[in-house]
């Protein structure tokens, strides 16, 4: 354990069979604030030989987890959401200061991530197959789903609490056991959540939580062991693409939410005030850093001056600064090289004829923050509008044609999240079945729900994460045939 300037013990070694423990190097690296460049604390770092001492443990722990009753399952995981709950400010602090989000966010992906367990101790009960006869009547066709296995689970930083147990909960209510890598910027929120999951009753080796600095190695190593049958990664689109390489070695079976490039089309007849709202909530969740944030903005032309200057007037109003300071609404990003992509995309628009109606800079002082920015006529081959800004950065494009502009926002490789406002109905419908994307916003900002199947088409994803699908994700699908 160690304590760091949350002024709270954190767990800062590995989690491996059910007890923390150094790494089998004796190695650490720092985690920083990203608000300050503080250190917060040195943390383990695993090797290839912890990694599959995490799998064995995970190995060892599966039959019995497996075999227990849902009913129990369930009622673990429900322990988790009431501890999760009950620790929300101790939790959300630790968000702040390795993630950079304002408290307010931090308090609200908590509240997100513990619904996961609530959910998922729910589905556990409802892992149902099927029992039919045969259309020649001859035989009876009897569906089971059963725990696929060892499961390893791979998770950014934007997220430390949320993404995390968006896949220990179904993965745990399926019967699965599971090795998670979170990422090495924000290893103490998954450290401390491990705690938790100990404390509500979750069997040592069930979960084993790997933070490294090694971390192709390091995965690699687990997936090629034999006895690893799953993968669920979220992260970007190309280091999913090597992941999915390696994963094909051994035909293990993957879930991968990946890269977004949302577009946010606003059509003339919309509610403005709904439309800033949403975009608001779309563009700045957790400082941009998400992969659900809106990328690209299509406005009509009949009301993009206006559009613009509200979206301008609210991005401008936001109280920038460190996280736990209750009046900040605007965090830093969280590390030098992120706020130099989004300065370099900044730059690349404006040298292409791009307006900035506010922002485009590089407040003074520490920490790697970057104004809210918003930036109008954007030119449509902008390379802003073609990766992931990941930024508070808002381009706003023109249009004038229904069809046109369905062209350009299905123009990526990508295909996670679109959102759409209009009041006419028939027209918000048509569009959001013509956009390629794995989820709409239809007048809504927001899509993220434990209950809902999250996820991507063409190369933002495979699985979906959340709902009852979240589930069938971890588990294998057995047929049995018979006949009475």
């Amino acid at each position: 354990m160690a304590t760091t300037g949350t002024r709270q013990d954190i767990p800062t070694r590995l989690a491996i069979g059910g007890r923390f423990r150094q790494a089998e190097r004796g190695e650490r690296f720092p985690v920083h604030d990203p608000a300050t460049g503080e250190t917060l604390a040195e943390v383990a770092d695993a090797t290839v030989a912890d990694g599959l001492d995490a799998v064995a443990a995970a190995h060892a722990a599966q039959p019995a987890w497996a075999g227990r009753p849902p009913r129990e399952r369930g009622e673990i995981l429900r322990r988790v959401f009431e501890l999760m709950r009950r620790d929300t400010e101790r939790i959300a602090e630790l968000i702040v200061r390795e993630n950079g989000k304002p408290v307010a966010e931090a308090r609200g992906e908590v509240a997100y991530a513990a619904e996961f367990f609530r959910w998922f101790a729910e589905e556990a009960v409802r892992n149902a197959g099927s029992l039919v006869a045969s259309p020649s009547g001859s035989s009876r066709i009897l569906v089971l789903h059963q725990p696929i296995g060892v499961a390893l689970l791979i998770t950014p930083w934007n997220f430390p609490a949320a993404m995390a147990t968006r896949k220990i909960a179904p993965a745990l209510a399926a019967g699965c056991a599971v090795v998670l890598k979170p990422a090495e910027q924000t290893p103490l929120t998954p450290l401390l959540l491990q705690e938790l999951l100990a404390e509500a009753g979750v069997p040592p080796g069930v979960v084993n939580v790997l933070p490294t600095t090694r971390s192709a190695e390091v995965a690699n190593a687990i997936l090629a062991d034999a006895r690893v049958r799953k993968l669920s990664f979220t992260g970007s689109t190309e280091v999913g693409r090597v992941l999915l390489a390696e994963a094909a070695k051994r035909v293990v079976k993957c879930s991968m939410e990946l890269g977004g490039n949302a577009p946010f089309l606003v059509f003339g007849d919309a509610d403005l005030d709904a439309a800033v709202d949403g975009a608001m909530i779309a563009k700045m969740r957790h400082n941009g850093e998400t992969c659900t944030a809106a990328n690209r903005f299509y406005v009509e032309a009949s009301v993009a001056d206006e559009f613009a200057g509200r979206l301008a007037q609210a991005m401008a109003a936001l109280k920038v600064g460190h996280g736990l300071d209750p009046r900040t609404q605007l965090g830093p990003l969280i590390d030098s090289c992120t706020r130099e992509k989004v300065e370099r995309l900044v730059g690349a628009a404006r040298a292409s004829g791009a307006r900035v109606r506010t922002g485009a800079m590089r407040p003074d002082g520490p920490g790697f923050f970057y104004a809210p920015t918003v930036l109008d006529r954007v030119a449509p081959d902008s390379p802003i509008l073609g990766e992931e800004i990941f930024g508070p950065v808002a381009p706003i494009v023109r249009f004038d044609d229904e069809r046109e502009v369905l062209r350009q926002a299905n123009d990526t490789e990508h295909g996670l999240v679109a959102y759409v406002f209009t009041r006419d109905l028939a027209r918000g419908l048509r569009v959001a079945e013509a956009l390629e994307s794995g989820m709409v916003g239809l007048n809504r900002g927001l899509v993220s729900d434990p209950a809902a199947p999250f996820g991507g088409v063409k190369q933002s994803g495979i699985g979906r994460e959340g709902g009852h699908l979240g589930l069938r994700e971890f588990c294998e699908t057995k047929y049995v045939a018979t006949g009475w």
